[in-house]
């Protein structure tokens, strides 16, 4: 047992050694952050040597376990407090008003969520209804149009009646496109005479139905009056969020700024994914008692099929990246082994970001992590009868591009020649120069990098640089400087575009040059490539100029032997910025990433953390909510490295290892995409470059 001076001294330890400044408020999340700051391993303890020797250390650890968990440190502050009061003598209360956080904002607009975690690809109950009119109807009885909209209205929620000349518009626009809309009014309290006039005054045509007793929200698990479904043919939910950003609780704007349900419909009739399919509605909130969860049997038909086709498919069908199809049930049940351990390890889908606390949602606007449902799903379906089920109850097949991803392209530049790949061993990474000799600067607000022959190609990085700059290969030291300035444009399996958001672009300078660091790995068949780079240009300059940078320690050691080596880098952000993304690159000794950001007022807060990174898979985690950080903040990057003989992708552990372009070489670079917030583009004419900072 810890003893209450024990309890006492380690709470005075959080108090010293978590907080960051003496005027910053801690709680339990805080606290959980910075005791994984100094677990290096990620193994949930921490010992006596990442604690530093710390003389707090055996008096925590009084069974002589030689360990302390957070779970120990949490208790501790649960009883005592956070850590402040026994530093400064307060009394519990008083230490509670200290970490109360700030009042929360009256002001609420949509935020982007993951979609697995919204019910995004599951199949929805042919739920029956009647409509204000006495007419009764199923939900597919739709399944002969592209798409069924299912809008939640009411005449007394003030947003709800704010919505209803927009849906009214969009409902008009798509109608001889196949889109139908379908009313749900959930307020018991709003009358039929009341919905009709709505819908007259404002030119709905759909059918609304009065939801008095919530049969209908509680069957979709709608929250609130404002939120929208997107049902296709085969009643696959594939958007569900926000009509747009317009209105929202405490704000109206003249007009919307981002346009969810639009953008989704326009993908839909296109074939293509959502480019968000799932945000929060701010709306009037329901309350009502879901239904308990029913014992229906998951089938692939009904259940797994959707699972495949939203995580897997990518990479995973004919003519994709994956080293097999998983397209049928066939190809499933035959790859059950497979994808049960890599699934159970996490290692796919590939996604490397720590998950959110217990009760949060993703930070990621790319998070491809399979829900938790999701994955107890499969896991489950794959451990039992693997039931094949009803094909009626199929999705609809996926389609995939054929040329571009991205519309077509107003230029494609490409490698000067096609490059010889052979069948086996490894290729040294190689760097194409190509000029642009474009007469005036273009502005990219979408691009796609395409290989000729994806089998071979691991991933690209593609740099811009203007007229006179040096177009290096970061190599050593000295050109290290290079991968500070960042890229322009990156590929890896399954990621190899980007569509930018209206408003925000890259700059290509006029008479640059285009310069793609290629790394090819052979797959036992002698084969060429001729990657390819396809640019769609904004018809007027940007509202927003898309930077990036690398934070770099060319100077990186890493000793033999060492099997959690740490190297650390930072900068200092001279004025404000809005963070995007971020890219962690290591070679194939790295092990782990974070970056975090110290405020001016000393804050310190955890931005990214890869616990387990993996040089196969060159992710970009980028943000659901573009994150501002103040002048003067301090973003600083970490890498930890395994140089050992435990690492069986070690080239020579017994070499000290040091920066180079190679993959028996590493790197240390943390690359950020940001924008500065009010820069024009006379500014970045200015400054000279696409990749500056």
């Amino acid at each position: 047992m810890i003893n209450r001076r024990a309890l006492a001294v380690a709470s005075a330890w959080m108090a010293h050694t978590f907080l960051s400044a003496a005027s910053t408020p801690v709680g339990l999340d805080f606290i959980e952050e910075r005791f994984r700051q100094l677990d290096c391993n990620h193994d949930g303890k921490l010992t006596r040597e990442e604690a530093a020797g710390a003389p707090w250390f055996d008096r925590v650890d009084r069974r002589g376990t030689g360990v302390v968990t957070l779970e120990e440190i949490q208790a501790i502050a649960r009883r005592f407090g956070t850590g402040r009061e026994i530093a400064t003598g307060n009394s519990p209360a008083d230490a509670t008003a200290a970490v109360t956080a700030a009042p929360e904002s009256p002001r609420e607009a949509p935020k982007i969520l993951k979609p697995g975690e919204r019910g995004i690809g599951r199949l929805i109950a042919d739920l029956s209804f009647t409509d204000i009119s006495g007419a009764t109807g199923r939900f597919s009885e739709y399944r002969s149009g592209k798409a069924l909209v299912i809008a939640l209205t009411g005449t007394s929620c003030p947003l709800a009646k704010k919505y209803l000349p927009s849906l009214a518009q969009l409902e008009k626009e798509f109608a001889a496109k196949g889109v139908v809309f379908l009313y749900i009014a959930p307020t018991a309290t709003d009358t039929p005479a009341e919905l009709r006039a709505a819908a007259q005054e404002n030119g709905i045509k759909g059918r609304t139905v009065h939801d008095r007793d919530a049969q209908l929200v509680a069957a979709l698990g709608a929250q609130t009056t404002t939120e929208v479904f997107v049902l296709d043919a085969a009643r696959t939910l594939v958007f569900r969020g926000a009509v747009d950003d317009q209105y929202g609780l405490g704000y109206s704007l003249d007009a919307p700024r981002a346009t969810y349900l639009r953008d989704a419909l326009d993908a839909l009739l296109k074939g293509k994914r959502p480019p968000v399919a799932a945000t929060e509605a701010p709306g009037c909130a329901l309350d009502y008692t879901a239904p308990a969860a029913g014992a229906g049997t998951v089938t692939y038909h009904n259940r797994i099929s959707r699972i495949i086709e939203n995580n897997c498919l990518e990479c995973h069908r004919p003519g994709g990246v994956g080293p097999f199809s998983l397209a049928t049930y066939d190809d499933v049940r035959s790859h059950a082994g497979m994808i049960r351990k890599q699934v159970g390890r996490g290692a796919m889908p590939p996604w490397f970001a720590a998950p959110p606390a217990v009760g949060e949602s993703s930070h990621w606007k790319n998070d491809r992590s399979l829900s938790p449902a999701d994955k107890t799903d499969l896991l489950a379906w794959i451990a039992g009868e693997k039931t094949v089920g009803d094909p009626a109850d199929a999705p609809l097949p996926r389609t995939f591009p054929v040329g571009w991803t991205i519309e077509k392209p107003d230029a494609v530049i490409e490698l000067p020649n096609a490059v010889a790949i052979k069948a086996s061993g490894v290729m040294p990474y190689q760097t194409f120069r190509v000029a642009t000799y474009f007469t005036e600067d273009k502005w990219v607000r979408a691009y796609e990098v395409q290989p000729t022959d994806r089998g071979v190609v691991h991933h690209v990085i593609v740099k811009v640089y203007p007229p006179g700059a040096k177009a290096g290969t970061s190599g050593n030291e000295r050109d290290a400087a290079g991968e500070r300035e960042g890229f322009f444009a990156a590929y890896v399996p399954g990621n190899n575009h980007a569509i930018f958001p209206p408003g925000f672009a890259k700059k290509i300078p006029a008479g640059a040059t285009v310069v793609f660091q290629m790394h090819y790995t052979p797959n036992g068949k002698a084969t060429t490539d001729r990657t390819r780079l396809g640019l769609v240009f904004a018809s007027e300059p940007p509202r927003h100029v898309i930077h990036v940078t690398g934070i770099a320690n060319p100077r990186l050691q890493i000793p033999a032997g060492d099997a959690n080596h740490p190297e650390t880098a930072s900068i200092t952000v001279p004025t404000e910025v809005t963070l995007l993304s971020f890219a962690p690159h290591m070679h194939v000794r790295g092990k782990a990433a974070r970056y975090e950001a110290v405020l001016p007022d000393g804050t310190r807060q955890n931005l990214l953390d890869v616990p387990a990174y993996d040089f196969n898979w060159q992710l970009q985690y980028q943000l659901a909510t573009p994150l501002t950080l103040p002048r003067g903040t301090r973003v600083i990057y970490t890498a930890w490295y395994d140089n050992s003989s435990g690492n069986p992708a070690n080239p020579d552990p017994t070499k000290t290892v040091r920066w180079g372009p190679q993959t028996f070489d590493e790197m240390m670079l943390g690359y950020v995409e940001y924008y500065i917030p009010g820069q024009t583009v006379l500014a970045q004419v200015d400054r000279g470059g696409a990749n500056r900072r």
